[in-house]
């Protein structure tokens, strides 16, 4: 009977061994007084990535003793050890606290100092009028860069336009614009100031995070950004695109910088 009781005291101990030696796909929520979703979830050790979803659940690999780190703008960083309880429930709550940012008290407007005469000198004029106190509607939208003002007046020459000459009324600034190449440069400058916006989006989101999973000295990380930037699927691959396909993106170019860089030195 001894026997017995050993031997299955050893087998549940080798398959609690087997268990949590291996990965496993864990599955997690993440609950805070703020939203929940898109924050990183980063497994340093293994180097792997996922993102919580409108819930603040998220699903990502670990095995046992694997650093996991938790990341948002708009919470204080959370950093957990991946212990036996978590590889054998495969399951996870992590609450997060709201990251408050408190500035300097500043002052705004002038000071009042309770002499009626004196203060109403030292007062601000009344703010303009604008669409909203006369209630009619105005845009609302993304404000369009100088560029794209500039391409906007420059105008496109369409076949359409032909038409106009029926009725003497043939829009000269397309034609001419279209023949000298202005348009075509303007809609160059269009598009590399898009990229560049969001290339800075990428830098200012996903940097951080990146670089403490996959490691990059500090100083080639600028040229390692405009190394992606130049790549011809760059706009496509992180246009509209989760900070999941974007890191995939950044991953792989990350292994041809690498390889570039090895290439040269040797």
């Amino acid at each position: 009977m001894k026997s017995f009781k050993h031997f299955s005291f050893l087998i549940l101990l080798l398959i609690f061994q087997t268990t949590t030696s291996q990965s496993v796909e864990m599955y997690g929520k993440v609950e805070s007084s703020v939203s929940v979703e898109n924050i990183h979830v980063i497994n340093k050790t293994a180097q792997a990535f996922a993102t919580t979803n409108k819930k603040g659940e998220f699903k990502i690999t670990v095995k046992l003793n694997d650093t996991l780190i938790f990341s948002s703008i708009q919470h204080i960083p959370k950093k957990i050890i991946v212990g036996e309880k978590l590889v054998l429930n495969q399951a996870v709550t992590i609450k997060l606290e709201e990251q408050i940012n408190e500035l300097d008290e500043v002052l705004v407007g002038k000071i009042l100092t309770g002499d009626l005469l004196s203060d109403v000198e030292n007062a601000d004029d009344d703010a303009p009028i604008n669409f909203y106190d006369v209630g009619i509607s105005g845009y609302t939208g993304k404000i369009a860069t100088q560029s794209e003002r500039r391409l906007h007046e420059a105008g496109e020459f369409k076949p359409k336009m032909l038409l106009g000459l029926l009725g003497g009324g043939l829009p000269l600034d397309p034609i001419l614009n279209g023949i000298s190449g202005r348009t075509k440069q303007l809609k160059e400058r269009v598009r590399l100031e898009a990229n560049d916006e969001l290339l800075q989006k990428i830098k200012t989101s996903l940097s951080k995070d990146f670089f403490s999973v996959y490691e990059l000295d500090e100083s080639l990380r600028v040229d390692f950004f405009y190394f992606c930037q130049e790549d011809e699927n760059f706009t496509n691959t992180c246009t509209n695109k989760s900070d999941i396909e974007i890191v995939e993106f950044l991953k792989e170019k990350l292994v041809a910088y690498k390889n570039n860089l090895k290439t040269t030195n040797d």
